[in-house]
C-alpha cells in the first residue's frame, strides 16, 4: 500500500537521498545524484516505480520511527507480542572528500531485540524513472542488476543472508533470534567486464556506521543555538545539511519530484534543483546557527554562476532562478506519462519549465546572502566586488520590469510586489556593504535607485480600499510573500500600514495557524493547493517582531504539531492537515529556524537586533 507523504523519513549523504516509509520500505531514491533518474519510486507508482522493503512477518506488528539523536541515521522498530526488531537505515558519510563507490550506498541493518522474528526482503529497482529494463543475477554474496541501454549505472545488493532472484528482483526470507543481526548494502557496481562485480565491502559496514553517526554528531555540536525548541531547530538544520551538496556547496529545494500540492491535482513539480532564493535563505539559517562553512561553500558556488552569467550577455540577466546542484542549467520539463503519480496525482513531471522564467527577486536574495557572508565570514575579494558592480548595473536598468515572481506563475509576467521588495533589498545591502567595507561604488546612483523602488512600492502596490499592500501593481490580490517586508527591514513591524496589511492577511489568507499563499486563482495552472507552511512561520516571526509574542508562541507551538513523526515537513498542508508537495522541503525548515530564533530571543527579553 502506498504510504502518505508524511509517513516517511529521509536518509542521505549530501550527494543523494532516499525516503524510508514508516513500515521500512525505501520507496524513493535517485542515484547517483539528487537530480539523477530514480531507482526506487513506488511513492509515485506502486507497480512501475520500484522499492526496497524489509518487513517483519509478525502478527499484529506495529512500527515506530526515530532518528538516532543528532544524526540523520534512521531507526524503524517492529513491535509485536512475539518479537521486537530494529531496522537501521543510513547512507555512509565517509571518505567525504574523495568518496568511493562502496561509500556511496544505502546501508540497512536488521537486529532482533526480543523473540524470534521472520523477515521478508524484496529489492525491486526500476531504473531511469521506471523506463529502463534490467536483468538480475546472483554473483557471489550479492544480486547484481544490469540496466539495458543508457547511462544508468549497474547496481548491486550485498547481503549477509542468502538472496535469490525472482523475476527482475532480489528476494529472501530469513529469521533472526534475539541478539542476531543481518546487514544489507545497495550501491553501484562495475560493468560485467570490469573484473570483481561487487564494490560493496561487508567488513566496512560497522565502521561506516560509527563514522557516519560521529560525523553528524560532530556537525551538530558546532551550532550556536541554545534556545527553546532546540530539538526541532536541530532536526531542521540536519535536514538542510543533508540537502546541501558537499561537492558543490549548493542546496536542493527538496529531494523529490512529482509529489502533489493537492491529491489528484496537477501541481506536481520537480524540486530536486538549486533555487537561488532557497539556497540564499538556507545560508541565512546556517549563519544564524553558526555554520559558517556552509555559507563559504555557497559563496563559491554562486561566484561560479556569476562568472558564467556575466560572460553570457542576455536581456534576462546574468543569473537563472535555478540550476542543477552542479551548476548545470539543462532543466527541460517533461512528463512521465507511464507513472500513475502519488495517489493518482498526474502528471508526474521531471525538469522544471520555471527555470527559464525571469524572477528579479533573486538578486535581492543573492545580495542579502553576500552581505551576511561578509559580516559573519570572509570579506569579498576585489574581483568578486567587480562582479557585484556588474550585476547591480544590470539590475539598475531592469528592476521595474514585469516578471513571473516568487510563486513562478505561468500566466505571464506581472509587476510583483515581492520582486520590487527584493530589488530594494539588493540596492540596500549593496550600499551597506560598500560603506562598511569602504568599497568603490556608484553610491549616489544606488541611493537614487533604492529610493525610487521604495517610492514605487508605496505608490503602486498599496491598496487604499483593502488597506493593504497587494501582490501586483494596482491589483486587489493579497499575497503572503508580503510577510517578508518587515523581516527584510523594508518597513517597521509596527508601522500602521504594515499592521493593517497584517490584519488583511489574517482575515483573508489564514485558518488559525495556517497561511495560504494568495487569494487569486489566476496563476496559469489548473487546480488548487494547500496552505504554505513557510508562510505560516513568516507570519509567526512578523507577530513576534511587532510585539505580539504570546500569539506568536501559541501559533508556533501549533505549527510544530503539524510536523510528521520525525519533525519533518513537506511544502504544504491539505485541508485535513495532511502534508502535501515535495518532501522534505528546505524552505519550510529554514523558515522554522528563522521564526524559532527570533521568537526565542523575544521570549528571553533579549532586545538585541541582528540583520537577517
Amino acid at each position: 500500500m502506498q504510504q502518505t507523504i508524511e509517513h516517511h523519513g529521509i536518509i542521505g549523504n549530501m550527494r543523494s537521498a532516499a525516503l524510508v516509509t514508516i513500515d521500512g520500505t525505501i520507496d524513493f531514491f535517485c542515484y547517483p545524484s539528487f537530480d539523477s533518474p530514480s531507482v526506487f519510486a513506488s511513492l509515485l507508482d506502486e507497480e512501475k516505480g520500484g522499492s526496497f522493503s524489509i518487513h517483519a512477518q509478525l502478527d499484529g506488528v506495529r512500527t515506530r520511527q526515530m532518528y538516532l539523536p543528532d544524526t540523520n541515521v534512521l531507526l524503524t522498530r517492529f513491535l509485536a507480542e512475539d518479537g521486537v526488531a530494529e531496522l537501521t537505515d543510513y547512507m555512509p558519510v565517509t571518505d567525504i572528500e574523495a568518496p568511493t563507490d562502496d561509500a556511496h550506498q544505502i546501508v540497512r541493518m536488521v537486529r532482533v531485540i526480543r523473540g524470534k522474528v521472520p523477515f521478508r526482503l524484496t529489492c525491486a529497482p526500476r531504473f531511469d524513472y521506471g523506463r529502463a529494463a534490467h536483468t538480475a543475477c546472483v554473483e557471489a554474496d550479492s544480486i547484481c542488476f544490469y540496466p539495458q541501454g543508457g547511462d544508468t549505472p549497474s547496481m548491486g545488493l550485498y547481503a549477509s543472508v542468502p538472496l535469490q532472484v525472482e523475476g527482475h528482483d532480489a528476494v529472501t526470507e530469513f529469521s533472526l533470534s534475539a541478539g542476531e543481526s543481518a546487514s544489507f548494502a545497495f550501491g553501484k557496481i562495475g560493468s560485467r567486464d570490469a573484473g570483481p562485480r561487487m564494490a560493496l565491502i561487508p567488513a566496512r559496514i560497522e565502521a561506516q556506521f560509527q563514522e557516519t553517526t560521529a560525523f553528524w554528531r560532530a556537525w551538530t555540536t558546532q551550532t550556536k543555538y541554545k534556545g527553546r525548541w532546540r530539538e526541532m531547530v536541530s532536526r531542521s538544520a540536519l535536514l538542510l545539511k543533508l540537502l546541501t551538496s558537499h561537492e558543490h556547496g549548493s542546496v536542493v529545494a527538496a529531494p523529490t519530484f512529482g509529489l502533489p500540492e493537492k491529491l489528484q491535482g496537477s501541481r506536481n513539480w520537480d524540486y530536486r534543483y538549486t533555487w537561488l532564493r532557497d539556497s540564499s535563505f538556507s545560508m541565512y539559517a546556517f549563519m544564524r546557527l553558526g555554520y559558517t562553512g556552509e555559507a563559504d561553500a555557497f559563496t563559491q558556488w554562486i561566484k561560479a554562476r556569476l562568472i558564467d552569467g556575466l560572460g553570457n550577455k542576455t536581456d534576462e540577466g546574468p543569473l537563472r532562478i535555478m540550476y542543477r546542484a552542479d551548476g548545470g542549467s539543462d532543466l527541460e520539463e517533461i512528463t512521465l506519462d507511464h507513472l500513475d503519480g502519488h495517489r493518482d496525482s498526474k502528471p508526474v513531471r521531471i525538469g522544471n519549465q520555471a527555470s527559464t522564467q525571469l524572477q528579479l527577486d533573486i538578486y535581492g536574495e543573492m545580495m542579502d546572502a553576500v552581505y551576511l557572508s561578509n559580516k559573519y565570514t570572509n570579506g569579498i575579494s576585489h574581483a568578486g566586488w567587480q562582479r557585484i558592480l556588474q550585476v547591480m548595473a544590470w539590475l539598475g536598468k531592469n528592476w521595474d520590469r514585469p516578471d513571473e515572481g516568487i510563486w513562478e506563475v505561468r500566466s505571464g509576467r506581472h509587476h510583483f510586489l515581492h520582486s520590487r521588495l527584493m530589488c530594494w533589498v539588493a540596492f540596500d545591502r549593496a550600499l551597506r556593504l560598500a560603506q562598511k567595507r569602504s568599497l568603490e561604488a556608484p553610491l549616489k546612483e544606488w541611493y537614487e535607485t533604492r529610493d525610487a523602488i521604495h517610492a514605487d512600492i508605496f505608490k503602486n502596490f498599496w491598496n487604499d480600499k483593502l488597506q493593504s499592500f497587494v501582490q501586483t501593481r494596482g491589483s486587489d490580490t493579497l499575497d503572503a510573500s508580503t510577510l517578508l517586508m518587515p523581516l527584510l527591514r523594508f518597513i517597521s513591524p509596527t508601522d500602521p500600514q504594515w499592521l493593517s496589511t497584517m490584519a488583511a492577511i489574517e482575515a483573508n489568507l489564514t485558518e488559525d495557524a495556517l497561511v495560504y499563499r494568495y487569494t487569486s486563482g489566476n496563476d496559469g495552472v489548473q487546480g488548487s493547493e494547500g496552505s504554505f507552511i513557510a508562510c505560516s512561520f513568516w507570519r509567526i516571526e512578523c507577530l513576534a517582531r511587532q510585539g505580539d509574542v504570546e500569539k506568536a508562541r501559541l501559533l508556533f507551538d501549533k505549527m510544530l504539531g503539524y510536523a510528521n513523526h520525525l519533525g519533518l515537513y513537506a511544502e504544504e498542508l491539505g485541508r485535513s492537515g495532511e502534508q502535501l508537495g515535495n518532501f522534505p522541503q528546505a524552505l519550510t525548515h529554514l523558515a522554522l529556524i528563522s521564526a524559532a530564533s527570533y521568537l526565542d530571543r523575544k521570549l528571553s527579553n533579549d532586545g538585541s537586533e541582528t540583520w537577517q
